[in-house]
């Protein structure tokens, strides 16, 4: 039986990690060889972009691995290159295309550690669309805002581009 569900999620994920990639190549555009831009943040208090390709990157990651009955093992959020970055949203994309389960998966049961003795247990259906989605979106649209307070000339279009092939002119 085919599983529509995880390849519809796997498909969401590889298409949004291609954003993150043109983000990626915008900004290495807009500041040339100066890899500081992955040091920006938007506020003090929060992680740089650099960190922010990790984290987004983390969650297909971590479905991909779940999927597969393997823990969930973080990138190192320590991103100082650009190597590092296009590395990152690399091997994730290839992570995915192993990706070799069934739909009913998404029942089975996860636990999400969150560190002391603390964890969080939610079916796949709740992993994927309360936990992974959420926290992949808010990583995205945070390293999308870095890069618009750092002055890339970056605009929805540039965000949403799984939709501009599905552009018409009447």
């Amino acid at each position: 039986m085919p599983s529509q569900n995880v390849d519809l999620i796997r498909t969401l994920f590889q298409s949004r990690l291609a954003t993150l990639d043109h983000l990626l190549k915008l900004a290495q555009a807009h500041f040339g060889d100066d890899e500081s831009f992955l040091q920006k943040r938007i506020a003090a208090d929060m992680f740089p972009f650099g960190t922010q390709i990790a984290f987004t990157c983390n969650q297909p990651r971590n479905f991909a691995l779940w999927c597969d009955d393997k823990p969930a093992n973080n990138l190192d959020p320590d991103v100082t290159s650009k190597a590092q970055a296009y590395g990152h949203i690399a091997n994730t994309k290839e992570l995915l295309l192993g990706i070799n389960t069934e739909d009913a998966k998404l029942s089975e049961m996860t636990r999400i550690y969150e560190g002391q003795s603390l964890y969080i247990e939610l079916s796949g259906h709740a992993y994927v669309n309360e936990f992974l989605i959420p926290n992949f979106y808010f990583h995205m649209v945070t390293a999308y805002d870095i890069l618009r307070m750092a002055g890339v000339p970056i605009g929805k279009r540039d965000y949403m581009m799984h939709l501009v092939p599905l552009i018409r002119k009447e």
